[in-house]
This record gives C-alpha cells, structure tokens and sequence, in this order.
C-alpha cells in the first residue's frame, strides 16, 4: 500500500499525521501539491515526487498552499485527476471546494435545514450597501467575511453602508452574515471535529472579543457536548460531504445551535490540548480504511 501525505505547510499537524501512518504500519511519502508535474506524452501524465511516475493508492490532504487563482486551480486540477484515476483523497477535493468557498457551505447548509445564520452573498458594493441598510443596525450588526478566509482573519462587523470596504478588499464578493447574540455574558462558541460520520472531540473556545479562534488569541476550554450539537455537526458534514471536518457553532440567544462554517482542512492543535482522543491517529484511522476499503482484492472463485 504506496500513500502521501501531501503537506505544503504546518510543521505540528504534518508531523502528527505523519507518525500516525507509520505506528499504521505505512511509510507515507511526504509531498507538496506545488510540485506534482503534469507531463504527457509518455506514461502516467501526473508525475507525483517519490512515486516513480506511478499513483499512489491514497494521498492524505493536510494542507494546500496559498498562491494565485491559477496555482490554486492547478493544485485542485491534480486532486480531481487523482479521484477520477482511482486515487483515494482525504478529503476529496470536491468537498474543499464546498468548505472553502463559504458561499457554497452556507448554501448547502441552507438547503439541508441545518439551522445557521441568514447570510447574504452579492457581488456589488451597491448591492451589500442595500443589504446592510435593511437588515443591519448598530447593536445588531452583519459580520463580514472573507469568502475563502480562515482561522478568524479578516472579520468585521458592519453596521452601516460605510462601514463595507472596496469591493477590490474582499476580491469582489460581500459575504455577510448575521451578528448571532450570545444569552451568556462573554465570548463563546464551539468547535466539533467529526471523523466518518460520528464526532472525535469538542470543545470551546472563549476569547476576550467576539471573534475566538485560537489562531486570534481564543482559549480552548473543556464542553460537556449537548445531543443536539452533535448532530448538528455530523448532519453539516452531510450536507457538504466531507469526510473529516472541524465545525463551528454558535448558540444563540434562545439557547438553541447554529452552525457557522464546515472546514475540510481543519487545524487541532488548540482541540487536541484539552483532549484525551489522539485526533491525527483518529483521522489516520478513517483514511486508512478508506484505501483498503477501495483496493480489497478481489477473490475469483475456483471453477
């Protein structure tokens, strides 16, 4: 069983995943989408370092490097030529599609009835100053979003017209979604991993303002986990289809969940340092059935 873990950056998750597949009794080749080749002509078109111009039977997604629209389409080009070829990813690049782009997550999420905030996506300033003027207020403002942003950059709240940037600040789409009120005094919200289907960990994350990812300075603390949010993490997760994922939910201030985004390359450092579950070996565990379950031999009965 040839595997790669294709890792551009995070030295701490690399190394995690990596000593999982190895305690696994697999020897992963460690590799950067950014320098797979494409070369036809002769043999396999998708050269892949450290596979000898053949495919490997499973690639393990950690991370893909930040680059121009077109590196990024490349990159993504190579995942899908994988898949069609046989390949088994984690997680499949049509579920980072849908994870990535925040437009899409809300969208699908709305569609499956998953409760989550109302969320406005348009493509003009005229049109998210006409939004923001009808649905937004002083002490109820719209988060603004970047569309493929993460861990807690680039958040803001808006309030009025003014306050929204040129459109050339958020790459020409307005993301907004509603300010969701707390019932409890400070910061919280929460993170659920979820590995096949069922939950791995959880926990929350306080921070001193309203945004509280660990990556802004957000403290991850122990949560005796609800039903209910549970299932609503594994049921976002559906809805996107996504193999491995951290959810993020909020409560609101009736005391009921929503979810706020599905992130299909999710970071747990914070989650993995107030949980007893090794999470890159749960993770491991999930990929690795994955590829045998793909490339079970076939028994031919004796005639």
């Amino acid at each position: 069983m040839r595997v790669g873990l294709a890792a551009d950056n995070g030295e701490w998750h690399r190394s995690r995943l990596f000593a999982a597949l190895r305690a696994s009794g697999i020897e992963p080749v460690l590799f950067s989408l950014a320098d797979v080749k494409i070369v036809t002509g002769g043999g396999e078109p998708l050269r892949i370092p450290g596979f000898d111009g053949e495919l490997p039977d499973g690639v393990l997604l950690r991370t893909i490097s930040g680059g121009t629209f077109e590196a990024t389409t490349m990159r993504l080009g190579v995942l899908h030529a994988l898949v069609a070829a046989g390949v088994v990813v984690w997680n499949d690049p049509r579920a980072i599609e849908r994870c990535v782009d925040k437009s899409m997550t809300s969208l699908l999420i709305a569609r499956a009835g998953i409760p989550t905030p109302d969320t406005f996506v348009v493509s003009t300033r005229e049109a998210a100053a006409d939004i923001v003027r009808r649905e937004a207020t002083t002490e109820r403002p719209l988060v603004l979003k970047p569309l493929f942003g993460s861990q807690g950059k680039g958040l803001r709240l808006v309030a009025t017209p003014d306050d929204l940037p040129d459109l050339e600040e958020v790459a020409r789409v307005y993301y907004l979604q509603r300010f969701v009120p707390r019932r409890m005094q400070g910061w919280r919200d929460y993170r659920v991993f979820v590995c096949e289907g069922r939950v791995i960990a959880a926990m929350a994350r306080e921070g001193e303002g309203w945004i509280t990812n660990v990556h802004q300075g957000g403290r991850p603390t122990p949560w005796a986990m609800p039903t209910e949010a549970a299932s609503l993490a594994v049921r976002a997760t559906q809805a996107v289809d996504v193999s491995y994922s951290g959810v993020d939910l909020i409560e609101d201030g009736d005391g009921r969940f929503q979810v706020l985004e599905v992130n299909s390359m999710p970071s747990w450092s914070g989650l993995q340092s107030i949980s007893e579950v090794d999470i890159g070996e749960a993770v491991v565990r999930g990929f690795l059935k994955a590829v045998y379950a793909a490339h079970r031999p076939t028994v031919v009965a004796a005639s």
